[in-house]
C-alpha cells in the first residue's frame, strides 16, 4: 500500500469538459450537493451578510443560476456579525443549513449554527429559526460538516483550543453533540502555520474502504491550502489515533497553475457520476490589506483522479 504522501500527491489535471473555471466569482467556501439529480450550491458571500442557494440540473448550470437569498442576517445580536462557509445538507427527511456566524459586537465572536427546512425544496421559505450548536469550549468555532458512517451521525468542525483544530463528535440532533469531542488534528506542520496556526473547513469523501477529509491550513492568502487526513473505514472515528494526517499538502498555490490560496473544498460527483472536487482559489498572488476582505476568491471545480491502489490524487489544475 502507497502512503498517504504518494497516494495523494497532486497530479496534472485538465478542468471538466465544457466547464469554465473559474465557475462562479467571488463566492468562497464552495459547498455543492447533488441530491435527486438537481445540484445545489452555497458559498460565502463577499458581504458576509446573508445565504445564498443556487439549484440547476447540472454541474455547469450552476455558474449562471439565479441565486435565493435563504436567510439574512439580523441588524444586532448573536446572529448580526459575519456570515461564513454555509452547508446544505439533506438526512432525517430534512433539508439542514451548517453555518457559522459572528456577533454584531464582535464580528469575530464566531459560532456555528444549524437551520432546517423540512419541505422537498430547499429554496422556499420553510426554514426554522438558527439554533446555536454547543461544544466543550466557549471559544471561536466554525467549519461544521456533517456525515454518516456505520450508521452514526457525525460533525466535524474547526475551533479555537487554543489553535485552530478540528474535532468530532457524534450528533443525536441536527444541533446537539451526542459525546465529547474528540481533537482530531492540530496545526503542527510548516505548512499549516503561515500567517496563523489553523486547521479548518473538514469535507469528508469516503471511497474503497476510507474515510478522507480533507482541511484547509494557514492564513486565508496566497499560503491557504488543502491538507487530508485519512482513516479506515472500519477504524473507531472517535480515536484520534484513528487518523493519519499527509505530510504535505494536497492542493496549494503555485505560479505554475495561476491558482493562490486554494482551499475550503466540499466533494461532488458530476453527471455521470464521477468525483469531483469544489473549492476556491485566487487568481493573483498578491493582494492588498486583509484577505478576507478581498473579494476575488472564486469557486472552482475539478476532477479527482483515484489511484490503483484506492487513494486520491488531487489536481493540479492546468492554465491551458
Amino acid at each position: 500500500m502507497p502512503s498517504p504522501e504518494t497516494a495523494a500527491a497532486p497530479v496534472p489535471v485538465s478542468a471538466l469538459p465544457d466547464l469554465p473555471n473559474p465557475l462562479i466569482r467571488q463566492r468562497a467556501d464552495p459547498w455543492v450537493i447533488r441530491h435527486n439529480g438537481s445540484y445545489y450550491f452555497m458559498a460565502s458571500v463577499p458581504e458576509y451578510d446573508r445565504l445564498v442557494l443556487r439549484s440547476a440540473a447540472t454541474l455547469g448550470g450552476l455558474g449562471s443560476a439565479e441565486e435565493t437569498v435563504i436567510w439574512h442576517r439580523p441588524p444586532s445580536g448573536p446572529l448580526g456579525g459575519h456570515i461564513w462557509a454555509p452547508e446544505l445538507h439533506h438526512y432525517d427527511g430534512q433539508w439542514h443549513i451548517y453555518f457559522a456566524a459572528g456577533d454584531s459586537d464582535d464580528l469575530f465572536r464566531i459560532r456555528m449554527y444549524v437551520m432546517s427546512n423540512p419541505g422537498p425544496d430547499p429554496a422556499a421559505p420553510a426554514w426554522g429559526p438558527p439554533v446555536r450548536i454547543e461544544t466543550h469550549k466557549e471559544s471561536f468555532s466554525l467549519d461544521a460538516t456533517t456525515f454518516d458512517h456505520g450508521g452514526t451521525r457525525f460533525l466535524v468542525w474547526a475551533q479555537m483550543d487554543p489553535d485552530s483544530s478540528l474535532f468530532i463528535a457524534p450528533l443525536s440532533s441536527p444541533s446537539t453533540l451526542a459525546g465529547p469531542p474528540v481533537r482530531i488534528a492540530d496545526p503542527l506542520m510548516d505548512w499549516e502555520i503561515k500567517g496563523h496556526r489553523v486547521n479548518e473547513g473538514p469535507a469528508v469523501i469516503e471511497r474503497n474502504d476510507r474515510i478522507f477529509l480533507t482541511f484547509s491550513a494557514s492564513a486565508t492568502d496566497a499560503n491557504y491550502c488543502v491538507g487530508l487526513l485519512t482513516a479506515d473505514s472500519d477504524a473507531d472515528l472517535l480515536d484520534p489515533s484513528s487518523w493519519t494526517k499527509s505530510p504535505l499538502p494536497v492542493l496549494a498555490s503555485s505560479d505554475e497553475t495561476g491558482e493562490y490560496g486554494p482551499g475550503h473544498n466540499s466533494f461532488t460527483v458530476d453527471e455521470a457520476g464521477n468525483d469531483v472536487i469544489v473549492y476556491h482559489a485566487r487568481s493573483e498572488r498578491d493582494i492588498e490589506g486583509n484577505p478576507l476582505h478581498e473579494p476575488n476568491r472564486h469557486t472552482r471545480i475539478r476532477p479527482i483522479v483515484w489511484s490503483p491502489e484506492g487513494w486520491p490524487r488531487f489536481p493540479a489544475p492546468s492554465t491551458a
